[in-house]
């Protein structure tokens, strides 16, 4: 008799291994499979968490290098040690992974090795090896898009992976997208030394952010010395002895132009991985875009399966995968799992940062909904401009007629962690004039926060 579960998960990402542990918690028999040789997927592994140990440590360097002195720091000789660099990156990446293998010891999550396939309904083979379960989570994640003429070599041309493994400073990088990993990716390889040009089809960059959060975000990043062709398609790179020639011509039409490069980074976004999970034998049904499709509660159109994360529809973001995983885990165990995709934050992990929550001013206006908009820039910020980062603005947006808040954006210092009030706000339904009302520490970047909520009624204090 084959091995029995009550949950089986295929991917042990961020999505996958926090549905299997909460699974456990329930007291769910839980297993997850994993065919990397650890877990958490591409995001602790070979994503999130290394590109974020690499951003911390390139942005040192720079302030080191260009900013200390300007608060009286003098610091002579600086140099970059990269391979230093790289391996604390795999020190970060171990402990992680590490951890979570940990916590699944900790809930009795059985790791099964190997690549997941849906064999039948109710089962899952892992190799040769078949184990029953009553119900089976897709969590597969995604994978980089493919750009036709590009072909990836992950030594000159490289996705997020390549990039992430580069054991010299390009002297020119050409990255192919203008969304968060190339801007993320760019960042770390400018402020090593590397002259940065981003190639990105559409007239602005981070598509589905907010229009003027976007457009400021640009005016600093060309101040840092990043170059823009934005318009702009590439269709074709050809490789040789001394780096890569791109062809690059204007999305609208037009005469073609070449670019020369040392590594071109192919960021053109990502797509559901569910290559060898056997879904067509199991007649899962997927939708136009390759995803798996699932309804409000994430249950395919076979009983007993259901998709999570980055393989169903929504953002790529590792913490919708998390919310997912819990949801559909305490759905399986007969309670009310449910995500508010209203308040899930998107982080931008530059410097200075970009944050969103909620709707973008385009989003309202399409949809027809009145609204009242309150802003306020960290120039006006004591703490920012103790700090010396005073580049950016918060962008509240409120119902006009009832003032609940509806979308929030930030570009600034630290606007990851400053984004998590407003979702908090949108997520219990609160006003613009309950953020207003609601003491925030002095001196602190938050306080620009308050002042934008005020901003809404048009009684800002400190501008």
């Amino acid at each position: 008799m084959p091995e029995s579960f009550d949950v089986i998960v295929i991917g042990a990402g961020p999505g996958g291994y926090v549905c299997a542990i909460r699974a456990a918690q329930l007291g769910l028999k839980t297993a997850c499979v994993e065919q990397r040789e650890t877990l958490g997927g591409t995001c602790l592994n070979i994503g999130c968490i290394p590109s974020k140990a690499l951003l911390q440590s390139s942005e040192n360097f720079e302030e080191a290098a260009h900013k200390l002195a300007d608060h009286g720091v003098v610091v002579g000789g600086v140099t970059l040690d990269l391979a230093r660099m790289q391996a604390r990156k795999g020190e970060v990446v171990a402990a992680n992974v590490k951890g979570v293998e940990f916590l699944f010891r900790k809930n009795k999550v059985t790791w099964l090795k190997g690549a997941g396939r849906i064999a039948a309904p109710g089962q899952v083979a892992v190799g040769d090896q078949v184990y029953e379960a009553k119900h089976i989570v897709i969590a597969s994640g995604s994978e980089s898009i493919p750009l036709r003429g590009v072909e990836v070599d992950e030594k000159r041309i490289v996705t997020s992976t390549g990039a992430l493994e580069l054991d010299a400073v390009p002297k020119h990088l050409v990255v192919i997208g203008a969304g968060v990993i190339g801007l993320e990716l760019g960042s770390v390889w400018r402020r090593l030394g590397a002259e940065v040009t981003v190639v990105e089809y559409l007239d602005r960059i981070l598509p589905g952010m907010d229009n003027e959060v976007c457009k400021g975000f640009e005016r600093i990043l060309v101040k840092q010395g990043f170059k823009f062709k934005l318009g702009s398609k590439v269709t074709g790179a050809t490789v040789g002895e001394d780096g890569v020639t791109l062809s690059v011509e204007p999305a609208a039409g037009g005469a073609a132009e070449t670019l020369k490069a040392d590594v071109v980074l192919l960021a053109i976004g990502r797509r559901a991985y569910t290559a060898g999970l056997g879904l067509d034998a199991a007649q899962v049904a997927l939708d136009e875009r390759g995803r798996v499709k699932v309804d409000a509660h994430f249950a395919t159109n076979v009983p007993g399966i259901w998709a999570i994360g980055d393989v169903i529809a929504g953002p790529m973001l590792a913490h919708k995968a998390e919310e997912e995983g819990v949801a559909v885990a305490e759905l399986i165990a007969g309670q009310a799992g449910h995500v508010n995709y209203e308040a899930i934050p998107g982080v931008v992990y530059t410097w200075p940062e970009v944050a969103s929550v909620g709707r973008t001013e385009e989003q309202l206006k399409e949809a027809g909904v009145a609204y009242k908009a309150g802003k306020f820039p960290f120039t006006a910020n004591g703490r920012a401009r103790a700090m010396g980062d005073t580049d950016g603005f918060v962008k509240l947006l409120a119902d006009a007629k009832t003032d609940r808040l509806l979308g929030a954006h930030i570009v600034g210092p630290d606007a990851g962690t400053l984004i998590a009030e407003l979702a908090l706000a949108i997520e219990f339904g609160a006003s613009a004039e309950d953020v207003a009302r609601t003491s925030h520490a002095h001196p602190s970047l938050n306080e620009a926060v308050k002042e934008a909520a005020l901003a809404v009624a048009g009684r800002a204090l400190h501008i």
